[in-house]
């Protein structure tokens, strides 16, 4: 019997972290979309140690998921990549290795976006949960949990520009808008998913699945780092100094094409609000204070 041809493509990415790998794997068998494929990109890690957490996989579910051994590391947005071309479902989603799903999240992105009232929808996006964890002997234990951007009532452009509001293992994307935008940034040590939600969400609005339920879990150990750490955290200065790289990189295409007018005006315009806004804080602060309010009450009494 031939198997169905697969409606979303996830891929995997790791390294040297097969604990987390197996977690994930289970996230992923578990869906109650079962028209799915699944590439693992295992980046320069022990390949030993891959292959016996996809032995683990559900016989059923075996031949869905191929691997990808490198022998040496080339980055995760060359994974990415790697995992792009190497699947063919029309839609797409990355898992990272240490995230999890709702089992019900790839059925209930593929029937949003195979509505025909959402043709024009480039993906859609899951509230994310974050589930905060730590190392236990050998297993992780969950701290607690709290919904990321919760007053958020849409993933707008305007709002992303200023940090991600998403991260991709809430986001199921049409492959065909890697044709119309290009492959994920390979030269960008981080933040390649930020880059490229930019430019879809240039092209056009994304929407949440759901306003309030979080079908994707975003897993954070503080404190944490080596393969066991996040890279929001364990990379932030990595992170600071990307996102500063793109932002000029943004702006210096922008003045070549209109001139320096506009950032001219408003680099001076805002440095002159805020300072503004630090002298009137400083004065509510100095009016109000308790030792300033005495003060007041003594010089109305030495008058009187």
């Amino acid at each position: 019997m031939t198997a169905p041809e697969p409606r979303v493509a996830v891929i995997v990415r790791t390294k040297d972290r097969p604990k987390f790998l197996e977690r994930a794997l289970r996230s992923i068998t578990s869906q109650t979309l079962t028209e799915w494929e699944c590439i693992i990109v295992n980046d320069g890690g022990d390949p030993a140690a891959v292959d016996a957490m996809v032995a683990r996989v559900p016989e059923a579910n075996r031949e869905q998921v191929r691997v990808l051994h490198r022998e040496t590391s080339h980055g995760r947005w060359a994974s990415a990549n790697a995992g792009v071309r190497l699947t063919s479902a029309p839609l797409i989603v990355l898992h990272d290795d240490d995230d999890s799903w709702h089992p019900g999240f790839l059925a209930a992105a593929a029937d949003y976006l195979e509505r025909p009232s959402n043709a024009d929808r480039g993906g859609v996006v899951s509230k994310i949960e974050i589930v905060w964890e730590e190392a236990s002997g050998n297993d992780y234990v969950e701290l607690g949990r709290e919904i990321f951007q919760q007053h958020l009532t849409a993933p707008t452009l305007g709002d992303t520009m200023l940090f991600n509001r998403f991260v991709p293992i809430g986001f199921v994307y049409r492959r065909s808008l890697h044709d119309e935008l290009g492959l994920y940034e390979e030269r960008l040590p981080v933040v390649g998913d930020w880059n490229f939600t930019l430019k879809v969400l240039a092209r056009g609005p994304l929407e949440y699945l759901d306003e309030k339920k979080p079908y994707a879990y975003w897993h954070q150990r503080p404190g944490a780092d080596g393969s066991a750490g996040n890279s929001v955290i364990a990379d932030d200065s990595e992170h600071r100094a990307t996102d500063a790289l793109l932002r000029d990189e943004a702006l210096r295409a922008y003045v070549q094409q209109h001139g320096p007018g506009l950032p001219l005006y408003l680099t001076k315009f805002l440095d002159q609000r805020l300072a503004e806004m630090e002298d009137r804080l400083r004065a509510e602060i100095e009016r109000y204070s308790l030792p300033e309010r005495a003060m007041r009450v003594l010089r109305s009494r030495f008058k009187k």
